[in-house]
């Protein structure tokens, strides 16, 4: 079988439209547009979102709020810096962590101490 000569027909086929080419390659390319409209709105805006909220929760620390950190451990911010957050874990136990590592902040309710 000649594969060049079927490959010849088969770009040859469409040739008589009268010049409708152009659609045909935006409909051809449309599904993967609407693919990525789709992907934006479901995985990319809501992590951009949440990457914000994150951000602006870091910048809002202040001494004496309780933070849960990426490990999971609960303590007080006793000192700040740009980078570097001390908490008190327990009583006269200190750590230092990057700030990016913190998760959240623990409302008042929540801590058993």
């Amino acid at each position: 079988m000649d594969w060049v000569g079927v490959a010849h027909a088969m770009g040859s086929m469409g040739q008589g439209d009268g010049g409708q080419g152009a659609a045909g390659g935006f409909a051809a390319f449309a599904p993967l547009i609407f693919m990525v409209v789709i992907f934006y709105f479901l995985l990319i805006r809501p992590q951009q979102k949440k990457q914000k909220e994150h951000k602006a929760m870091l910048s809002g620390l202040q001494k004496g709020d309780v933070v849960i950190t990426q490990g999971g451990i609960l303590g007080r911010i006793t000192g700040l810096t740009d980078t570097v957050v001390t908490l008190e874990i327990a009583d006269k136990v200190r750590v230092k962590i990057q700030r990016p590592y913190i998760v959240g902040l623990v409302s008042k309710g929540e801590v058993a101490e």
